[in-house]
């Protein structure tokens, strides 16, 4: 089914210099939600406190008539109930998953979407059936190039009436961390987070790891389904772009002090304070965070905290002794590929991988 344009926001749009939020706009923030930046002292994040994004509306999938379907350019199609699913060898990864369109409402001019600013990541326990050994039991043919991955969630984006669906090279599904997941820390999954099962893809953005999952495709060349076109870095609309995969290294900093209710501005007394945040990358782990309390006039590098979940972000820590005044903090991630936060935010027309550096304005009050 096609809708008629009017119907639907075009493609890519961005706001005008003047425009503010728009009410649609506020109408998936109040759908969706964003991770708050306090449960950044959590190492697994509650699943009522992990980010949260549906594209259309959460469908209502009974467990006991479930089905997996594995199909398309392999030996034996198969078709999995989920305690089969469950009878495979179990495996549970930590992820950090984080929104690729993260940071979108920071950028300028605005990209009209969801208006996230920078909580919109989560890190969980996922347990599942590796991705792998799914595909094992249909036995891919030696040409398959992708894997289908696609949702019991239904809707229109952009004028298409589309199931959820994203293609995943072959290579990567196979990984041994890929999960079709049915757990989330060590619970069955909540509905929001794709009951009954879902796939979990370490190291790349959400948009990825499809919820509600029925079926899983095999094929012979690269899949260019709406989803895939869509998560893609352009300057231009009318350019190809370049697709959006793993995730950019990122430090958050749990802002320090309290709050004032309404602007979120934080208040500290000043002296001796540690600072404490979160750090990740879906391309290599984190090696080294910096932290700025003179808005990146001088930098400090932080004690980081164990390294021992590869694919979950890393703790650091760092002592300031705070004057009074008004500070403005900032942290960057290095990861071991030599990637690093920028300084400023990479534009493009949706909004995607706004990992550039986190302010976050302290007013120090003598002790």
């Amino acid at each position: 089914m096609t809708v008629s344009p009017e119907r639907v926001s075009p493609p890519g749009r961005v706001a005008d210099p003047a425009e503010g939020i728009t009410a649609e706009e506020l109408r998936l923030a109040g759908r969706n939600h964003a991770m708050p930046l306090e449960a950044l002292r959590d190492d697994v994040t509650p699943p009522g406190l992990h980010y949260l994004l549906t594209h259309y509306d959460m469908p209502a999938v009974d467990a006991a008539s479930w089905r997996l379907g594995v199909s398309g350019k392999v030996a034996e199609p198969v078709e999995l109930t989920l305690d089969e699913l469950r009878s495979l060898p179990r495996h549970t990864v930590r992820v950090t998953l984080e929104c690729a369109g993260n940071g979108r409402a920071a950028l300028t001019p605005r990209p009209v979407s969801q208006p996230w600013l920078d909580g919109a990541v989560g890190t969980a326990d996922w347990t599942g059936a590796r991705l792998a050994d799914v595909l094992a039991r249909a036995v891919p043919d030696p040409d398959a190039v992708d894997v289908v991955l696609t949702g019991h969630d239904h809707g229109v984006e952009r004028g298409v009436e589309q199931d959820y669906a994203r293609g995943l090279p072959l290579e990567e599904a196979l990984a041994p961390d890929v999960l079709v997941a049915y757990e989330m820390n060590g619970a069955p999954l909540p509905v929001q987070h794709g009951f009954p099962a879902r796939v979990v893809v370490p190291g790349w953005y959400g948009m990825t790891s499809v919820k509600w999952l029925r079926s899983v495709t095999v094929v012979d060349h690269p899949f260019d389904g709406f989803q895939n076109r869509a998560y893609r870095l352009r300057q231009d609309a009318d350019e190809e772009g370049v697709p959006v995969t793993r995730i950019e290294p990122r430090a958050l900093l749990e802002p320090p002090g309290v709050a004032e209710f309404a602007t979120r501005a934080r208040f500290l007394s000043a002296g001796p304070v540690v600072l404490r945040g979160r750090a990740w990358s879906g391309w290599a782990p984190v090696d080294r965070v910096e932290v700025s309390c003179d808005d990146g006039a001088t930098w400090t590098d932080a004690d980081l905290g164990p390294a021992e979940h590869r694919w979950a972000w890393r703790s650091f820590t760092v002592a300031w002794v705070a004057p009074p005044g008004l500070h403005r903090l900032r942290v960057r991630a290095h990861d071991a590929s030599g990637r690093v936060q920028p300084d400023l935010p990479p534009w493009n027309r949706g909004g995607f991988v706004n990992n550039t550096c986190q302010p976050v304005v302290v007013q120090v009050r003598p002790a």
